[in-house]
């Protein structure tokens, strides 16, 4: 059976540890922050979303990714997390 690595653009093995181990290691004060920031990020929306509509979202939010890769001045989304 063939070992087939399956990542997004721009990541690998290396980058996918590197994140679990970044969580792995996080404390509970550490989590609170990061989570407490986001919300706070003036960028970005925080919204509930019906589980079922989950993949529409998500489909259209990689839309929007790609549509403004090619832009100098695209930030970078929750998607494109690195450690």
């Amino acid at each position: 059976m063939t070992n087939v690595d399956n990542f997004p653009p721009g990541w690998d093995e290396e980058r996918v540890h590197r994140v679990v181990e970044y969580y792995e290691t996080q404390t509970q004060d550490e989590a609170l922050a990061e989570a407490k920031a986001a919300f706070e990020n003036a960028n970005y929306s925080v919204m509930m979303v019906p589980n079922d509509l989950v993949p529409a979202v998500r489909t259209l939010l990689a839309d929007h990714a790609r549509q403004n890769s090619n832009e100098p001045d695209s930030q970078s989304s929750a998607g494109d997390y690195q450690p």
